[in-house]
């Protein structure tokens, strides 16, 4: 746990210039220990992913580790870019029968299009040397 003091220190402390990296010493959370309680699939999301899944192509992926890249053409500019990146990982790992802890580098890129035009758009690749 994380006091508030803790956090305001971590955010007042901050530099305010958008240059360079920031880090803080802080444990990631996983979006597992957001929430209380079981989380149920919507049927709205069994649906898509159900539609996901069968416009998949069969392929073979590269060897582990991995890096993924993500386009995501979403017609609503007030979206989030990372909304969509759990669905369609989770889609990915069931389709192609990986593990999403092999991924040890993400690009996430979301670009505005018109209505009916929305896509996804991903490519997995091999970072091992």
């Amino acid at each position: 746990n994380v006091s508030s003091n803790a956090l305001m220190s971590l955010v007042v402390g901050a530099p305010r210039s958008s240059a360079g990296k920031i880090r803080i010493e802080i444990k990631p959370m996983s979006v597992n220990d957001v929430w209380r309680g079981k989380r149920t699939k919507t049927d709205e999301y069994l649906a898509y992913e159900q539609s996901a899944l069968s416009m998949l192509p069969d392929l073979t992926l590269p060897e582990p580790p991995y890096r993924i890249n993500l386009t995501f053409g979403v017609s609503n500019l007030a979206s989030d870019i990372d909304n969509p990146v759990k669905p369609i990982l989770d889609i990915l790992q069931k389709r192609y029968n990986f593990n999403d802890k092999e991924i040890y580098e993400m690009f996430v890129r979301k670009v505005i299009v018109g209505k009916r035009r929305e896509y996804c758009e991903w490519e997995l690749i091999s970072i091992n040397q």
